[in-house]
Parts: C-alpha cells; sequence; structure tokens
C-alpha cells in the first residue's frame, strides 16, 4: 500500500470527530486500524488519493447519503431472533405485571432494531404469551440510524441460518417459505406481524425525542450504549427516563450496564431496568 493510502494520526481524528458529532459513537484509537480497512475500498471506488479526499466527499454530501455508509462500515449490524434468552425468560415469568395495562394499548420502542429480528422477536413473543392478544393494541416502533437496514429489515425476509434456533412451529406459524430455482430457502416474515410493526429511521444522539408524543411499556436498547462514551449514555438515558411508563422496563445488552450514579434506574435483572 502506498503511503498515501495509509490513514494518518491526523486523518484518523478528522473521522472520529465526525463520527462522535454526527452519530455520537466514541471511536478509541486503537480502532484507527479498523477504519482503515473499512474504508480503503472506498479510495477505489470513488477513485480518490487520500483518506481526506474521503472525509472531504461526504461532508460535501447534502444528502448525507454517504455519513450513512460511514455508519455502516464501522458499525456491526449482529443481531438475531431471541437474542439474549434471559431476559426473554424474564418478560414470560413478569407478563402479568408488565402488560396489566386496562386500556389494553401496548407501545414499545425497538431502538436500533439492525435487521428487524429484535422488533419481529418482541411481536412474536406477545402473540405467545399475551392472553387473548387479538383484544390487544399493540405497536412497535422499531428505528435504527441506517436506512439501508431498515429496508431490509421491513422486507423481513430471512436465511437458513437467520431462523436455525428457533423451534420448527414457530417457524411455520409466522414465516412464509419460499424455495428458488437452486433449492435454498428463504423465510418471510408474514403480514400479521409486520402491520404492528411501524420502521422509522432515528438518530438516538442528534435525534429529536420531542417527536414521542407517548410513553413506552418497553424500550429495548440492546448493545447500544457499547459505542457511546459516558456523557453520550447518560445524555440518552436522561431521554430514556423521560419516555418509561411507571411500570415501564429498560432492555439493554448483556455486556452493557447504567452506572451506579444514574440514580433513576433500578436493576430489577440482569441488564433490565426500571425507573427508580
Amino acid at each position: 500500500m502506498s503511503q498515501e493510502h495509509i490513514l494518518s494520526i491526523a486523518e484518523f481524528r478528522m473521522f472520529q470527530k465526525l463520527i462522535y458529532d454526527e452519530i455520537g459513537i466514541s471511536l478509541a484509537e486503537h480502532k484507527r486500524t479498523l477504519v482503515q480497512s473499512r474504508l480503503r475500498k472506498w479510495l477505489n471506488e470513488f477513485e480518490l488519493n487520500s483518506y481526506k479526499e474521503l472525509y472531504e466527499k461526504i461532508c460535501n454530501d447534502k444528502s448525507s447519503h454517504m455519513l450513512m455508509l460511514l455508519v455502516n462500515a464501522i458499525t456491526t449490524n449482529v443481531t438475531s431472533f431471541f437474542r439474549e434468552e434471559n431476559q426473554w425468560i424474564y418478560l414470560q415469568e413478569n407478563i402479568q405485571e408488565l402488560f396489566d395495562i386496562p386500556n389494553k394499548r401496548i407501545r414499545i420502542w425497538s431502538a436500533a432494531c439492525s435487521s428487524g429480528q429484535e422488533p419481529y422477536s418482541i411481536i412474536i413473543f406477545l402473540k405467545e404469551h399475551l392472553s387473548n392478544f387479538h383484544q390487544w393494541d399493540v405497536k412497535i416502533l422499531a428505528t435504527d440510524i441506517s436506512e439501508d437496514i431498515l429496508v431490509k429489515a421491513m422486507k423481513g425476509i430471512y436465511t437458513q441460518r437467520d431462523i436455525e434456533n428457533m423451534p420448527k412451529n414457530i417457524i411455520l406459524k409466522y414465516f412464509n417459505i419460499f424455495k428458488n430455482s437452486d433449492g435454498v430457502q428463504s423465510f418471510v416474515i408474514k403480514d400479521e406481524l409486520k402491520e404492528h410493526i411501524i420502521f422509522r429511521s432515528f438518530n438516538l444522539v442528534t435525534g429529536n425525542f420531542s417527536m414521542f408524543k407517548n410513553k413506552f411499556d418497553l424500550i429495548f436498547c440492546r448493545n447500544v450504549m457499547i459505542y457511546f462514551d459516558r456523557p453520550t449514555q447518560n445524555q440518552l438515558l436522561e431521554q430514556y427516563s423521560k419516555l418509561l411508563k411507571e411500570k415501564s422496563r429498560l432492555f439493554i445488552g448483556h455486556s452493557e450496564s447504567i452506572h451506579n450514579k444514574n440514580a433513576k434506574y433500578k436493576l430489577s435483572a440482569p441488564s433490565i431496568y426500571k425507573l427508580s
């Protein structure tokens, strides 16, 4: 690789600041090699001579499309159906308390929903475990910063590998199964699930939280805060506290925790919090 195609410390700092200012993701110094490897192909694709030129191209893109490509390049959209098993067990054990709602109106937010497995898992769980589901008004808001990944989520098309750990009866009940000419199967979420989910683009750091007119019964924000520094995490938790009902729960990733100085939250179970 020529010297001009090595991401210098100065260039890394430019991307580091852009990503933090626009998305809230805090890139540690040791991520420089990762950023270089993820962005290297763009130099050839856009016929650029340096990472500085790429930075300028992203900044000059008024549509923000390049910025979204940058987000996709440096983040990992890893998810799966019914991820974090202990949380689903907790939901099943506490379903009566959590959904003791006289008007039978449930609102749930799947923040950073990625390719859709999380919101679809939520609605499958409710259909399976909520008594007289047909009598309930259930809506799930599923948001992500990446519009490309949202398109994939809305289509709800998954591979054999995506659903390999799901019970066969659940697959047959909630997926349409198609086979192409090569015999490869695709599993497509049925419309009866999709009708309960609203997909929207939303930036958890710079987004306008005042747009939310109603509070949520559950908020899922799993494996997101690991990308943020402490001030950004606290800022996000403050916004969530305004959107949680009294009996609500906030679900985060198993590798995440809420700092004990944040007195607004009380641990209910591992990676599950409620307002104190």
